[in-house]
């Protein structure tokens, strides 16, 4: 499958979202204020973004919730409707640019478009080639049993179980270790 630039950016951004949202009460908001909405339209060089307002940042949250839910779909069917519904309520509307150095690619949310309007167009149809591509499987939640965080496998065998093999992988394999050494040793 291939992936561009601009898809690639956009998958980067919509799973950074999704993982700003809370799992539970003990977990805190990844996007409590302005400042942090800022900080993640810069990390993530989101162009063509005005001012920041907290009606952005109430209308951002929503839409992190409807991405979450297609991390969580059961199947391509549930994730292509979510997707729909995302990017019918952007208003997309596609258009070639070459803005800030980068080569052509396409936008698809609408030229003054609310941030909130931008994620779900931009990230949706990233997420959509996914579903299309028949690849909708590697939209995947962290399988430790102690994080749920989302992200893309772009392993080439569709393999990845981790959102980080450095940390939960490795956190998990480590437990199974001293698990067995410790049942060997009796």
């Amino acid at each position: 499958m291939l992936i561009t630039h601009d898809t690639r950016c956009a998958l980067d951004a919509v799973v950074d979202l999704v993982n700003t949202a809370p799992e539970d009460d003990a977990v805190p908001d990844g996007l409590p204020n302005l400042a942090a909405l800022t900080d993640f339209v810069r990390k993530h060089e989101i162009s063509d973004v005005g001012v920041l307002s907290e009606f952005d940042l109430s209308a951002v949250r929503k839409v992190r919730g409807r991405f979450a839910k297609v991390f969580a779909a059961p199947d391509a069917r549930a994730a292509a409707g979510l997707i729909n519904e995302l990017v019918a309520a952007a208003g997309t509307t596609p258009r070639l640019t070459d803005h800030d150095g980068y080569d052509w690619h396409v936008h698809y949310f609408a030229p003054g478009a609310s941030i909130a309007d931008h994620l779900a167009a931009d990230c949706g149809m990233a997420l959509a080639f996914f579903v299309v591509a028949g690849e909708q499987e590697r939209l995947r939640r962290c399988e430790a049993p102690d994080c749920r965080r989302a992200f893309v496998d772009l392993s080439r065998n569709r393999s990845r179980r981790y959102c980080d093999s450095r940390t939960c992988g490795n956190r998990l394999h480590v437990a199974a270790y001293r698990a067995r050494r410790k049942e060997a040793a009796g």
